[in-house]
């Protein structure tokens, strides 16, 4: 797919690419009051979130697609422990965990540019452990709207800290339902 001459990997790779900093830019030298608020009782924090993109940048997105390019359906997925992050980030500062995720990132786009897909690998197939058979572009298309979704889950975590002190406004903000 191609829009206004950019191709589906292109518009994939700039919002990739941007999502370090847009953490980066939200996140360091908060109070932890901010960084580590939840939801509530089993929601994620913003530091939790962050661990959960670092794990995903080793374990998820490129992992997949070199098994997809290395071995087609004939080898399914590792499973992927979306919860590693809770041990994974164990004594390491969000600091730390912004400049991680940042280079692992980093590595993964680099790596991503040299594998230099044409449009017809873009179909390639390979085998998700739960949901069977998923293309390239699923896989990519699926990194792109998860980095978008978390930065979501991270501004509505933030957000509700105010909740109370929003008042009455508290109707026009869609984000404190």
């Amino acid at each position: 797919m191609v829009f206004m001459g950019v191709t589906f990997l292109d518009q994939s790779i700039a919002v990739l690419t941007r999502t370090p900093a847009v953490l980066d830019a939200l996140l360091r030298d908060l109070p932890e009051a901010w960084t580590h608020a939840t939801e509530g009782p089993g929601t994620w924090s913003p530091y939790v979130v962050l661990g959960h993109l670092v794990h995903g940048e080793r374990a998820d997105w490129m992992p997949r697609l070199e098994i997809i390019l290395q071995h087609g359906p004939a080898r399914a997925f590792d499973p992927f422990d979306r919860e590693a992050q809770f041990t994974d980030s164990q004594g390491k500062t969000l600091p730390e965990l912004l400049d991680e995720f940042t280079v692992l990132r980093r590595q993964g786009l680099a790596r991503l540019k040299e594998l230099d897909l044409q449009p017809d690998q873009l179909d390639l197939t390979g085998t998700h452990p739960t949901f069977g058979p998923v293309t390239v572009r699923q896989l990519l298309a699926t990194w792109t709207a998860h980095d978008l979704a978390h930065l979501v889950q991270v501004g509505r975590v933030m957000a509700k800290r105010y909740r109370e002190e929003v008042g009455p406004w508290a109707q026009y903000l869609s984000v404190m339902s």
